[in-house]
């Protein structure tokens, strides 16, 4: 029999994080994660009080997600998602979650092929296998947050590899 459904919504943080620490996988950290983040989105708390509900979403995605190829990109697009929001909205600090550079850095490091590989390949994407699709669409998920996050980069080799994905996101499948 599975475990009860329980409501994190009247759940101090404390109490969040002590709770996670026992979970090793399953829905539960999933649902830690959703509530973890619509904390940090609520207006009418601190900053140090919505980074720390975002630093218990992030721990929760990462220890959600399995090691498969569709997992990984999906846990990286929810943090990289996550860590632009907070970085536009709460904004950037030396924190490696919460810096921009950080981000670029850890977006670019993600990606498996170069942009302009990537959109030679998407030219005839609607004739490759779909394992070749389907890792065009990864490269997609995991670019989607970067036109938020150029603006908070300095000029650089950084920002101009990211501004080559953000022109080669179209292409993509």
């Amino acid at each position: 029999m599975g475990q009860p459904n329980l409501d994190f919504s009247s759940w101090s943080i404390e109490r969040l994080e002590t709770h996670m620490a026992g979970l090793q996988r399953g829905q539960e950290l999933e649902r830690i994660r959703l509530e973890a983040q619509s904390r940090v989105y609520r207006s009418v708390l601190p900053r140090a009080d919505r980074l720390r509900w975002a630093k218990l979403s992030l721990a929760a995605n990462r220890r959600f997600h399995g090691d498969g190829p569709w997992e990984q990109a999906r846990m990286r697009s929810q943090e990289f998602e996550l860590r632009t929001w907070v970085i536009e909205r709460l904004g950037a600090d030396a924190d490696p979650d919460w810096n921009p550079e950080a981000l670029a850095t850890d977006t670019l490091a993600t990606l498996s092929l170069e942009p302009g590989r990537a959109e030679l390949v998407a030219a005839g994407w609607r004739d490759l296998p779909k394992e070749k699709i389907g890792d065009l669409r990864r490269h997609k998920n995991l670019t989607a947050h970067i036109n938020r996050l150029m603006p908070c980069l300095p000029p650089g080799p950084i920002k101009d590899q990211l501004a080559r994905w953000a022109s080669v996101r179209q292409y993509l499948p």
